[in-house]
């Protein structure tokens, strides 16, 4: 019976393998750790853009900024307004859009989502030294502005 072996995969793609597995790795830990405060990754994304924000963002705004389709965008926002974390109000310098504002709830969920991020970031890059997690980081910051 003929038995074939598997091909070795190209390096770029073993690379990109393992870039998935760690992404989805630090999604998960970040999730069990945002799971107690009743936010999901999505949502602590959300809030975190907001807050970083110079002014209200408008809804449109948020679903680019986030890359995502408007529809996703306001089913997040519904949520978090339900949770009392966000406000929407019209735009004054435009009826047709709505901005979305943080409330105190949110600012304070804030510290909350910061300590999980750092949490699940040294559960998955502790294994690393200082230097090489600089290096790490130059060299993803580097792939990820294309040079």
């Amino acid at each position: 019976m003929l038995r074939s072996r598997p091909r070795a995969a190209p390096l770029t793609v073993r690379l990109a393998d393992s870039v998935t597995r760690l992404s989805w790795r630090l999604r998960r830990a970040t999730q069990q750790r945002l799971a107690p405060l009743g936010i999901t990754h999505a949502q602590a994304r959300l809030l975190r853009t907001i807050a970083a924000a110079d002014q209200p963002p408008r809804m449109s705004d948020l679903a680019a900024g986030l890359g995502i389709v408007p529809r996703s965008a306001t089913g997040t926002v519904e949520a978090l307004e339900a949770a009392g974390f966000v406000v929407r109000r019209p735009d004054d310098d435009d009826r047709r859009s709505v901005l979305v504002l943080l409330t105190d709830d949110a600012r304070a969920a804030l510290a909350g989502i910061d300590r999980a991020r750092a949490e699940a970031a040294t559960e998955v890059f502790g294994a690393l030294d200082p230097p090489e997690q600089r290096t790490l980081v130059a060299l993803l910051d580097r792939l990820e502005d294309g040079r």
